[in-house]
């Protein structure tokens, strides 16, 4: 059913694109006639040409549009994937780029990207209809400069059930609120019953266990458990103890969802049947912490189950860092559409960079479902009729676990995930407290973390390849 609307989608995008190039072709403008070729940076041409060049060409006849595709650029244990992304755009000079967060960020540090205020004012290029979040934190990664532009970015809510809130007389969720909070609310429904009268105050993620649960929030406040520089843990610094302490009281209140694994392997197979498994839409859960693909599941639930599933809902924004209450790990842009600083063809790859971040191109796609939403909000549908600001109303938040990722050996990730399983449930089981079970994985992880570094080295010395001079350190606590 999902393939089936996504094709007719995508037609009704091709026939748009032909009306649009008819249109075009009848203009008979200077600028049409002015041929140039522009080198695009993308994963492959072929999904390049399904999200953007499909409509960027049906406008502008006059580009032509070489893609230069990244799928050469490929991971390999211990590689510097930064360095090799800017090695393969040094050696492939495309004129419009297509890059991670950290890249943007290094390559705008060095001059590597074109200001975009020129274009900008030149053209009185709308920003104001752009999710100002997003406009503003481009501009924090980049010195305070624009160099470059989304045209979509991912979120998520907590969605929540107003008719269970109700029901049992309990204050509706409110934006901005801290985890703190958000779970004192969940821990004020019922947790007695059994089958299909027990309820849960919160579905958290789609696993609910201590490590992840105690992850999500510490990234939520900005906290690492690794300093990437020194090669240090801090696990089990004080921030983290609050961290967990607080994620075990929620789990053992019994106010938290957790998924029966086994749920999908039940003998009924309807899509009926498949709706109402999920616990929000079935009336299990009075909140939940999901993107914007649950809308979708909901607006099939209305169309399939009538009033059987959820009828009465709305969302808020994700708990946020009460000492920073404007920003979200919950919200982010993925890639970023830039200009080479050195381009010969900054006219044209402005065409291209506009038109995708443009009111028209927002407005075509809106309807398309790509897993995001559009950074022009006003095409971001409501046809529910909910606060759907609370999608974009915060600011992206870089996830403090990934700050210096491509520095620590992954091989370390690898093999101390199995420990804090092993550590957590033993913290689950009553056997350990939070504090010792954060100081066995102090001990444990920098001893593997170490180890790992060292080994690194070595290979990085054997192959040839130079290698980042870091500090291994004993273990024990560091500050934040």
């Amino acid at each position: 059913m999902l393939f089936g609307k996504k094709m007719a989608l995508t037609m009704g995008v091709l026939l748009f694109a032909g009306a649009l190039a008819g249109c075009s072709g009848n203009k008979g403008d200077k600028e049409s006639e002015t041929k140039s070729t522009l080198k695009v940076m993308h994963y492959d041409e072929r999904s390049f040409y399904q999200q953007y060049g499909m409509l960027f060409s049906a406008v502008h006849p006059e580009v032509e549009i070489e893609v230069v595709s990244t799928s050469s650029v490929i991971y390999e244990e211990g590689k510097d994937m930064e360095k090799a992304m800017k090695d393969f755009i040094a050696e492939q000079k495309p004129d419009v780029l297509m890059i991670g967060e950290q890249e943007y960020e290094s390559m705008a540090g060095e001059g590597k990207l074109y200001n975009l205020d020129s274009f900008i004012k030149k053209d009185n290029f709308d920003l104001e209809g752009i999710a100002p979040g997003i406009i503003d934190y481009i501009k924090q990664r980049s010195g305070g400069n624009l160099f470059g532009l989304v045209p979509s970015f991912y979120s998520q809510a907590i969605y929540y059930n107003k008719d269970m809130f109700n029901k049992y007389g309990i204050d509706l969720p409110e934006d901005r609120m801290t985890w703190e909070k958000l779970l004192q609310l969940a821990a004020r429904f019922p947790t007695d019953g059994t089958g299909a009268d027990r309820v849960y105050g919160l579905k958290a993620g789609y696993q609910t266990n201590l490590y992840y649960l105690g992850m999500a929030i510490g990234s939520s406040q900005g906290l690492s458990y690794i300093n990437p520089t020194s090669m240090q843990m801090m696990i089990n610094s004080d921030s983290w103890k609050s961290v967990y302490e607080m994620a075990d009281k929620a789990i053992k209140s019994g106010s938290l969802y957790s998924e029966d694994p086994n749920a999908s392997m039940t003998s009924s197979s309807s899509y009926e049947d498949y709706l109402l498994r999920d616990p929000f839409i079935g009336g299990k859960v009075a909140m939940t912490m999901e993107g914007n693909y649950l809308m979708e599941q909901i607006k099939e639930a209305k169309t399939r189950l009538k009033d059987k599933g959820i009828q009465n809902w709305d969302v808020v924004t994700v708990p946020v860092n009460p000492q920073n209450p404007e920003e979200s790990t919950g919200m982010s842009i993925g890639q970023i559409f830039a200009i080479d600083a050195n381009t010969a063809n900054a006219d044209a790859a402005w065409k291209f960079l506009s038109y995708i971040n443009g009111d028209e191109f927002a407005r075509v796609t809106s309807k398309l479902q790509n897993g995001g939403f559009s950074t022009r909000t006003k095409y971001i549908d409501n046809s529910f009729g909910i606060h759907m600001e609370a999608f974009y109303s915060l600011k992206p938040m870089e996830n403090s676990q990934y700050k210096g990722f491509d520095k620590i050996p992954q091989q370390f990730y690898m093999k101390f995930d199995p420990l804090t399983q092993e550590e957590f449930q033993k913290v689950s089981d009553g056997k350990l407290g939070v504090a010792e079970a954060l100081d066995n994985l102090q001990a444990k992880g920098q001893k593997l973390l170490t180890e790992e570094a060292e080994a690194e080295k070595k290979k990085k010395a054997a192959d040839g390849t130079p290698a980042v001079e870091q500090a291994p350190q004993a273990s024990g606590a560091a500050a934040e």
